[in-house]
């Protein structure tokens, strides 16, 4: 279910709030009830409601209670790290109505998942209770995404939104500086966002543009398809000025699957998925020297990256196997009906 329009997928049943037109979106959007949507629900025999992030959750608290069923919500990142403040000076409705009617969430939700224990800790600190906040992250499939081999090609993979907490104007200037070192390496950015424009500026400021490939916005499988062409994956992500971090940087887990190192920072939940010295490296939030030497450690060094991928594959299998925790996540499905 949704506020938007729910594209059709195969053997899945959904039903979105637009399906009953324009005045039950306005209604639904700015006092969170829909009984068209209720109705709907109850005969489709709905027995549990799973919402994702905390704004989607606040929404969901009215339904719930008029279906007389629990409600999960999922915490991923900004819906705990975003201030409040910031969140009424952006004047979404949706964000306002979160701010406003955080409360009643806090008191029916059944059930918050958070994605870290960082965003458990922040969620922590917005209010969430403690005893109903469980860290369930969710898996990678371990089966699909299969270790690929070594490529000599120096091309480095960045995947993110290009927004601010994402910390690609940092990538691309530690690039420069390794492209002095590595004369054909390669930085392949995949994401869209509204600092395109900006960074493209950037790339062409610091000499690089014919280095850098901006490929916008792709299909899963593509950006699978480059993870396995790519010598390693780095997400620099930062603290953005409205506190918004990472819940944990589901293209980590996707790249270690994958059989290869990754670069991050000691920010959000991101240490919670790369060991240091382990199965990657991590650096300081907005050091480009930092960032750039351990980029340059792993394109010169074979040994490592092999190293350092055969670690993080293991940690995939180990704790963010998808298959248990989709077990886990029913297991706990199971104990609230």
């Amino acid at each position: 279910m949704g506020r938007d329009p729910v594209p059709a997928t195969p053997g899945i049943e959904s039903v979105s709030v637009a399906e009953f037109g324009r005045p039950a979106v306005l209604s639904y959007t700015l006092t969170r009830r829909s009984e068209a949507l209720a109705t709907a629900l109850a005969e489709r025999g709905t027995a549990l409601l799973h919402a994702h992030f905390g704004v989607e959750g606040v929404y969901a608290v009215p339904t719930a209670k008029a279906l007389g069923v629990p409600l999960v919500t999922t915490l991923h990142g900004f819906d705990v790290t975003v201030t409040r403040a910031k969140m009424l000076a952006s004047k979404k409705a949706s964000w306002l109505n979160y701010v406003t009617w955080r409360n009643s969430l806090f008191t029916d939700g059944a059930v918050f998942i958070c994605v870290s224990e960082h965003i458990r800790r922040r969620a922590v600190e917005w209010g969430y209770p403690p005893d109903r906040c469980v860290v369930l992250p969710i898996g990678v499939d371990v089966e699909a995404i299969q270790p690929a081999g070594f490529v000599g090609k120096p091309r480095i993979l960045h995947v993110a939104r290009l927004v601010e907490k994402k910390g690609t104007r940092y990538l691309l200037r530690a690039f420069a500086e390794v492209r002095r070192a590595v004369p054909d390496a390669e930085l392949v950015l995949i994401g869209e966002g509204p600092l395109r424009d900006s960074l493209g500026a950037l790339a062409r400021e610091f000499g690089i543009e014919a280095s850098v490939r901006f490929l916008g916005a792709q299909k899963h499988s593509d950006t699978l398809q480059w993870l396995s062409r790519s010598r390693l994956l780095c997400l620099p992500s930062v603290t953005a000025s409205d506190g918004d971090q990472e819940g944990l940087g589901m293209v980590l887990l996707e790249a270690a699957a994958c059989g290869k190192p990754v670069v991050g920072t000691h920010h959000g939940g991101i240490p919670e998925a790369v060991t240091d010295g382990s199965n990657g490296f991590l650096v300081p939030e907005r050091d480009v020297a930092a960032l750039a030497d351990r980029l340059l450690e792993l394109l010169r060094n074979e040994q490592l990256c092999d190293q350092f991928g055969k670690a993080g594959r293991r940690t995939v299998e180990e704790r963010f196997n998808l298959r248990q925790q989709t077990d886990k996540l029913e297991s706990l499905y199971r104990n609230l009906s």
